[in-house]
């Protein structure tokens, strides 16, 4: 399976519906394996000084199936992916899957990130630097 290593920028803006990414990509999976691309991403003006949430969209274009293993970030020391239970609260996941031919969508009210321990809080106009990490795609940054 011939795979390039990614190395697309993922932006992702403080404001609660600004995006400023809109592609980044795994690079050339082979056509039977996933085929990944990051859109949507943001991060809205966090409240609280030490945590923060994040949302975006990953799409599989590709014929195989793929998971979100681990993020991390240049301003949290701790990045969890969580989800939104009906009853309102949060669970922490270990993955999240990417379904071929399919999305992965991070959003308010359902699946998303929780950045922990800020190392400084994101205002409206910053950039804030993602690395996304798959169970077989290259990360994407």
């Amino acid at each position: 399976m011939r795979r390039a290593a990614a190395a697309a920028a993922l932006a992702v803006v403080a404001a609660t519906a600004a995006c400023s990414a809109s592609g980044a990509s795994s690079g050339d999976a082979a056509p039977d394996g996933p085929r990944l691309s990051v859109t949507g991403a943001y991060v809205p003006e966090p409240p609280l000084d030490d945590m923060a949430a994040g949302y975006f969209t990953v799409a599989n274009t590709g014929s195989e199936p793929d998971k979100l293993t681990s993020v991390t970030s240049d301003i949290a020391g701790d990045v969890s992916m969580h989800s939104t239970t009906p009853e309102g609260t949060m669970k922490e996941e270990k993955e999240l899957p990417v379904p071929a031919g399919g999305k992965l969508e991070l959003r308010t009210g359902g699946l998303h990130l929780m950045l922990m321990d800020l190392k400084r809080k994101p205002a409206v106009g910053d950039t804030v630097t993602f690395t996304l990490r798959f169970a077989t795609s290259e990360p994407i940054t």
